[in-house]
Order: C-alpha cells, then structure tokens, then sequence
C-alpha cells in the first residue's frame, strides 16, 4: 500500500513539474512572438476570434513574417497597418499575454505620466 502511495506522489511531482515548464515555455513563445511584431511599443490593439488574432500596429514593416510562421502560425495577412495571423490554440495566448503584460503596462505609464505632470 505504501509503494502506491509514494508512486501516485511522484507522479503528481512530475506532473506539476511538466505543467510548469510548459508555462515557462509558452512564455518564452510569446516573447519571441512579441518581437515578431516588433516589440511591446508596436502594438497598439489585439482582438481575438476563435483561432485567429487581429493585430493593430503602429509600423508594419517591423514586423518578421517569417519568425512569426516558424513559431506556428497558420497564416498570416497584412491589411494597412493590421496583423491578422491564425494561431490556432495559441490565439488566446496571445491576447492574454499581451492583455496582461503590454497593453496594462503601457496605461500604467501614462498614468504615471499624468501623474508627473
């Protein structure tokens, strides 16, 4: 009885260990991501839909169209200064990532800004 014990435990170890690293890799992901389309101050809006992303950027000609389809993307059309890219699962991500860490960033220094003045 104990030896199942300690082998559910270890499985349970190992299984939150795989988790974790998947958070980290899929972090990593999205930072090259973010690069791709030149960096957090390039993007001024993204919406999702489903398995695709709708990117608005401020200079499109920053953006590498080849990193961004080695990363996975299923497609990729260019619209004026506009990204929509198919990313399947990874669509949401994105959006999450770049809601989280760009986008709130990005208020948060303009309210400093504000603040300052």
């Amino acid at each position: 009885m104990l030896e199942y014990i300690i082998i559910t435990a270890i499985l349970i170890i190992i299984a939150i260990a795989i988790t974790r690293l998947n958070r980290k890799d899929a972090s990593i992901e999205m930072n090259k991501l973010v690069n791709y389309l030149g960096g957090h101050s390039n993007i001024k809006n993204i919406e999702v839909n489903k398995s695709r992303c709708k990117i608005e950027l401020v200079d499109i000609s920053l953006v590498n169209k080849e990193g961004i389809q080695k990363l996975g993307a299923q497609g990729i059309v260019e619209i004026d200064n506009t990204l929509k890219i198919i990313l399947g699962s990874d669509a949401r991500t994105l959006k999450k990532y770049i809601d989280e860490y760009i986008l709130d960033d990005k208020k948060s220094k303009k309210k400093k800004k504000r603040k300052n003045r």
